[in-house]
This record gives C-alpha cells, sequence and structure tokens, in this order.
C-alpha cells in the first residue's frame, strides 16, 4: 500500500499503529475524523513511515507532545529529490486525493514524489517544537496551527529551504523570531499569529513580502510591516529616524530655536523703548529728514 486516504469520516479510535508495519506507504491522510490520545513508536517496528511523504493528522483531537520519533524516521521528507518527474503510485492507483496546499484543499489526480507536507494542526499537541523538524530539509509545507504549543520558534527552521508555506498560528510560542528564518528562501506563506511572540520582526528576503495577518495578536512583536515601532533596546534605528533625531545635516535645531526666541525678545525690547521715550523717538524723525535732505 502507498497511499491511505481516509480523511472526513467518523472514525472514533487512537492512532492505527499497524500502519507502521506498512514500508511502501507514502500517503497517510486521517484528516477531520474522531482520533484521539497521544501519539507514541510502537518499538517493534525499526524504521517506520521511512517513505512517507505527506502525513495529514489534522482536525482530530489528538494530544500529548509531537510525535518526535516518526519525525527522525521520515528519511523520504530528508530528501525527495529525484532526476526524473515521477508519481506516487502511478502504476496501480488512479483515483484521486484531496490535499492542503498553502491552506486550500486540491484535488490532485496524481501527486509528484517531490511533494512533501506534514499537517497537525487542529488537535490538541503540547510541549515544544522537536529540533528533528530542521532535518526535514525536503518539506514544502509544515503546519502545526491550532494546538498548545509551547516554547519557542527554533533557529534551525532555516535548514527548511524548500519550505514554501509555514503555519505556526494559534498557539503559545513565545520569545523572538529567529533572523535566521530569512533564510527560507522559498518561503511564501507565513503564519506566526495568535502566539505569545515578542521582539523585533526580522527584515530580509522573504519576510519583507509579508503583511500584517503573518504575526497579528502577538502583543510583544514591532518593527515591520506592523505599525509599532521597536524600542533603541529590541532593534537599531533606521537611518531615516536617526538623521531626523540628529537634526540632519548636522544642525541642532535647539540652538536655532534659542537663537531665534532670543531674536524675537530683544526686539520687543528695542520696540518698546522706542515707543515709550517721545524724545528719542523725535530725534529718529529729526534724523529722517536730515537725510531726505541730503540725498
Amino acid at each position: 500500500m502507498e497511499i491511505l486516504d481516509v480523511g472526513n469520516n467518523k472514525i472514533n479510535g487512537t492512532f492505527p499503529y499497524w500502519l507502521e508495519s506498512l514500508p511502501m506507504l507514502q500517503v497517510l491522510i486521517l484528516r477531520s475524523n474522531r482520533f484521539h490520545g497521544s501519539i507514541e513508536v510502537s518499538p517493534k517496528t525499526a524504521l517506520p513511515f521511512r517513505k512517507l511523504q505527506i502525513m495529514d493528522l489534522s482536525d482530530n483531537e489528538f494530544s500529548g507532545n509531537l510525535p518526535t520519533k516518526y519525525f527522525k524516521n521520515l528519511l523520504a521528507m530528508m530528501d525527495a529529490h529525484s532526476d526524473r518527474l515521477t508519481y506516487m503510485g502511478e502504476d496501480a492507483y488512479n483515483e484521486s486525493t484531496i490535499v492542503v496546499i498553502k491552506g486550500f484543499f486540491i484535488e490532485m489526480e496524481k501527486i509528484q514524489t517531490m511533494f512533501t507536507t506534514i499537517d497537525l494542526s487542529k488537535n490538541n499537541f503540547e510541549g515544544e517544537i522537536p529540533k528533528l523538524i530542521g532535518k526535514l530539509k525536503s518539506l514544502k509545507g509544515l503546519n502545526f496551527s491550532h494546538n498548545k504549543l509551547t516554547g519557542p520558534i527554533l533557529s534551525t527552521l532555516e535548514n527548511l529551504s524548500n519550505l514554501e508555506w509555514l503555519d505556526l498560528s494559534s498557539n503559545e510560542l513565545v520569545g523572538e523570531i529567529p533572523q535566521q528564518l530569512t533564510n527560507m528562501i522559498s518561503l511564501e506563506v507565513l503564519n506566526l499569529s495568535k502566539n505569545r511572540l515578542a521582539g523585533p520582526i526580522p527584515s530580509g528576503k522573504q519576510f519583507n513580502t509579508f503583511d500584517n495577518t503573518s504575526y497579528s495578536e502577538n502583543m510583544g512583536l514591532c518593527g515591520f510591516p506592523l505599525s509599532k515601532i521597536c524600542g533603541n533596546n529590541e532593534a537599531p534605528q533606521s537611518p531615516t529616524t536617526k538623521f531626523e533625531e540628529e537634526g540632519g545635516y548636522g544642525f541642532d535645531w535647539k540652538i536655532i530655536l534659542v537663537g531665534y526666541g532670543c531674536g524675537i525678545m530683544i526686539g520687543v525690547s528695542l520696540g518698546y523703548i522706542v515707543l515709550s521715550n517721545e524724545k528719542f523717538t523725535l530725534f529718529l524723525i529729526k534724523i529722517g529728514f536730515s537725510n531726505l535732505l541730503y540725498a
């Protein structure tokens, strides 16, 4: 068996561990059922799911930590590149399969062997994101959203150079967004909203293309594209801000304003003296007429 799709049913039970014994399984879709409980690797299977390239367990009631030991054995997700274009089950499988790509349900009659995704969203998984995820370098999509994951976003995710969409939204992740994630040059869709992230948003490369929705409801985040400006202790000032604070072109506007104020005070004082002294006023008028006569 290469493809197993039982999604969108009402199957109730725990994770079917017997699937580990299927050495040729490439697609596993248990989406939108009533599976529950934690997922633990059976000690009876040496290398479970070593050819698996699509794992969709989303929209169930799985709990406990993420199945880290499975991630360690997903050899096909570590290197799914091929010299020629091939399809899963092309010799015997003719039915279409619905897969989730960048948040959209897409019906595919044939699935390329280069297509690799993990979707564990909408469950009750908890704990931290395992570092082993960074070894799955062939992943195109990764979705851990709508769980109870805690801890930081790992900088090792930068190794996922082929990743096109990443969704970690609606969890309890904390800390800063690692600057190393800007090295994910294939990333087109990013959703980190509804977490507890803080600090400056990384800039550069793909991160300059994401809008506010990628970071919404993280009260501690600052920087582009959000309207909240980072403080001096969080991020370096932009050249424009620094220029404005220095006054621009080397001028100190405080000195200019002080001089301007002094000039106004002197002018008012002289005017008061002139208007209040009749003799001084007549003297100025006399000098003015004399100048006109000799002009």
